[in-house]
């Protein structure tokens, strides 16, 4: 039961892209697991914090791709970096540094492309 409570975004996001793939959700649908899909992602899948330390990167246990770990200091470092165009290429390196990363980093950006999708789709007609 632990573990359902740290990745049950991933089912989310597996009924999200099954979802899109069958095409038997309406928009609302799509957009409200894309939310839900986006939040876990961001904020919430677990990761190492990576936030720059003195000794090199953190490497206590944080939450989501956006996130740093327990400590205040290391708390909204990437978050902020999102909005400072001269911090953009370190928030590149930390959101692509490892395996788990590029994944939550990737599930992120896909989320809120669906989203995106999502909203869209009914002023196109919704038939894609």
């Amino acid at each position: 039961m632990k573990d359902f409570r740290k990745y049950w975004g991933w089912i989310v996001f597996t009924v999200l892209v099954v979802g899109w793939l069958t095409l038997n959700f309406g928009p609302a649908t799509l957009l409200v697991l894309s939310a839900v899909s986006s939040f876990y992602f961001l904020f919430h899948v677990p990761l190492p914090c990576g936030a720059e330390g003195r000794n090199g990167p953190c490497r206590h246990n944080g939450s989501g791709a956006l996130m740093g770990c327990h400590l205040r200091q290391h708390r909204w470092q990437k978050f902020k970096m999102l909005f400072w165009r001269a911090q953009w290429g370190r928030l590149r390196r930390e959101l692509f540094q490892s395996a788990n990363t590029v994944l939550a980093t990737l599930g992120g950006v896909l989320a809120v492309t669906s989203g995106v999708a999502a909203t869209l789709q009914p002023l196109f007609g919704g038939g894609w």
